[in-house]
């Protein structure tokens, strides 16, 4: 008997839940240039945030493959 255990709707619900879903992907996933800026609006509410932050380390324990892009 064989278990494949799949989370691949997992992850589509975070990238809709990060309204992340139209992306396109990368070959790397850093952007070495990225260039910060203090004129960003800071999160008015953090739940959200707080929300896909702990949604991210269970998808690493299961795809490992992806863990460095997190």
């Amino acid at each position: 008997m064989m278990v494949c255990l799949s989370q691949r709707q997992y992850m589509i619900d975070i990238l809709n839940r990060a309204g992340m879903a139209d992306c396109k992907p990368v070959s790397t996933p850093v952007d070495c240039n990225l260039k910060l800026s203090t004129d960003d609006i800071p999160i008015q509410d953090a739940t959200d945030f707080r929300s896909l932050a702990g949604a991210l380390p269970y998808l690493t324990f299961t795809r490992p493959n992806i863990a460095y892009a997190i």
